[in-house]
Parts: structure tokens; sequence; C-alpha cells
């Protein structure tokens, strides 16, 4: 009897632990994640001959949301400074396999990715640091590479920080970021 007491006491008590658990609510700027080909994830699953057997790129980023505020070149994504491309933790690329950015080779592997925007181009920053805060904790001196690309005028708003690969006119694919009136493209090749 003593024995069942306790048994029931300990149940009672886990119980009471698991219900007390807190699970965060949804993230003001939710994490999501672009790769080439477009859904590879979810394709090579379900419709694997849409895709082929290999993705080339993932980015994996948070989505702020613009919320009647000025994007570029106020408070919140101020001119001539490092931005961490969203919200959150920095931005970060995987390359699985080895890609051509300026020109330039990038080995396969992960990296953060930055900018410094300006009203005509940004500069574009492959970093080799990972898993970090927004970009209070970036260091120029672990960076892989830098290279200036051009902003264009989108006719549309986007409400969220977006990116989308598409094919490339030539050997690979283009990364499109667009927020707000602006966007850029980051030509990979592989």
């Amino acid at each position: 009897m003593k024995r069942h007491l306790i048994l029931l006491v300990c149940s009672f008590a886990f119980l009471l632990n698991t219900q007390a658990q807190k699970f965060r609510g949804l993230d003001k700027s939710p994490m999501d994640m672009a790769y080439y080909p477009d859904n590879f994830a979810h394709d090579i699953k379900f419709a694997p001959e849409k895709v082929g057997k290999e993705a080339f790129v993932r980015v994996t980023y948070s989505r702020p949301a613009k919320k009647d505020r000025e994007v570029f070149g106020a408070k919140l994504v101020p001119y001539d400074k490092v931005w961490r491309f969203g919200a959150n933790e920095a931005t970060e690329i995987k390359f699985f396999k080895d890609v051509k950015i300026d020109g330039k080779k990038v080995k396969a592997g992960v990296y953060s990715l930055f900018a410094i925007p300006t009203a005509d181009e940004w500069t574009i920053i492959l970093n080799s640091e990972t898993d970090i805060w927004g970009d209070y904790d970036y260091k120029e001196a672990k960076d892989v590479m830098r290279f200036k690309v051009k902003t264009k005028a989108l006719n549309e708003s986007l409400e969220n920080l977006s990116i989308v690969f598409t094919k490339s006119e030539t050997k690979g694919t283009d990364m499109h970021i667009g927020w707000d009136k602006t966007a850029v493209t980051i030509p990979i090749e592989f």
C-alpha cells in the first residue's frame, strides 16, 4: 500500500511538472529556408523527378516585416552599416558543393551572410563565423569574401524580407533578396 501511494505521488508530481512546461509563441520574424532547386527538401521526398538528386544551395533566414516602417536608409536598416540580412540570428547560406561567386571560388560549407546596403548597391559579405546572433558579433577578420551588387526597385512593396532562387541564364542560380521596394540579385555558378 505504501509503495502504491509513493508511486501515485510521484506520478502526480510528474504530471504537474509536464503541465508546467511553457513553449514559446510564434516569433515576430519567423525563420524560413530557401533552396536551389526550389523546395528541394519537400520535392526530394515527394516529387524527386522535379529536382534531381542533390541540392546546390540553401539559405536559412528570419523574415522581418515592414509594418509601415521605412526599411532601407532609416533606423531599421541604416545605409553604410553591416546588416545581418533579416532579423534574429545572422542569415546562413550553405553550399552543398564548391561554387563561384563574383568570379571567385567558394568552398562547399556554411557561411553567415551580411550586407552593407546603400541606395544604389549593396556590399555582400560571406563570413566564416556561424551560429551568431544578428550582426552584433560580426568580425570583419572572418570575412571569406566581399563583392558588390546593384539594387533594383520593385514595383510592389514586399511586406516581409524574402529570398528566392531561380535558374540562371548562365551556369547556376540567381539568389534574389527583396524587401519593401528594394531587391538585389546574387549570381551563383556551380
